[in-house]
């Protein structure tokens, strides 16, 4: 059997280091490219076509949540597992419904992680034990709660969001997402409007609490 061909996406150069020390013990996984951001991630998807990406959330730039819904988009031949230190119902069920197809916490045992890879790699779902309570847990609570007003947002939506977050300007961001100023300016108004929010200060503290960013990006 090939072996697995996994593209690590992680912001921390330490933790990617880590993780490909112990992927390349595994004699049935390669490592084919490692990203430092989502926006790198989607790219080197593109140029080294992995079976599996090994996704982290919280990246500078573009999240993994909103790296895993393009790449599941753009490259339906590619699947994604999140790998994370942040085990909530909010970032679980965002990262299903971006088309992540395991969820598996940093602290798994190297048998778990190679599971998680060779289940996903035949096409089922990967799920930590927690994780699965969280899903259970999640949609017993979606069915007494209205959605959050970001999950309508619109994947450049929530890119614009992110980078406002982050702190750069309009025209950095034009820059970055390759659109006009004026565009940029567009993007913000409708976040404003959609979110019910009137200052960027507002929604740098939004972007913080639905997860887009930490708080100390």
């Amino acid at each position: 059997m090939k072996p697995i061909r996994v593209l690590l996406a992680d912001d921390h150069g330490l933790v990617r280091a880590g993780i490909r020390a112990l992927l390349n013990q595994m004699p049935e996984v390669t490592i084919v490219a490692e990203a430092s951001n989502g926006r790198e991630a989607v790219h080197l998807v593109d140029v080294h076509r992995p079976h599996i990406v090994l996704m982290d959330i919280m990246m500078p730039e573009m999240n993994g949540l909103d790296a895993t819904a393009r790449i599941v988009a753009t490259f339906p031949e590619v699947r994604v597992v999140i790998l994370s230190m942040n085990a909530t119902e909010q970032y679980v069920m965002q990262a299903l419904q971006a088309g992540a197809s395991g969820y598996v916490m940093k602290d798994v045992s190297p048998q778990e992680l190679l599971e998680s890879l060779e289940v996903v790699s035949r096409g089922d779902v990967f799920l930590s034990p927690i994780v699965s309570r969280l899903v259970a847990s999640g949609l017993k609570n979606r069915n007494n709660v209205g959605a959050d007003p970001a999950e309508r947002l619109s994947t450049r939506q929530r890119e614009v969001l992110q980078l406002l977050a982050e702190g750069c300007t309009t025209k950095e961001i034009a820059l970055k997402l390759d659109i006009s100023p004026k565009t940029v300016e567009h993007y913000r108004t409708t976040l404003m409007n959609s979110l019910d929010i009137h200052n960027v200060a507002g929604l740098v503290r939004y972007a913080i609490r639905v997860g887009l960013v930490s708080p100390d990006a």
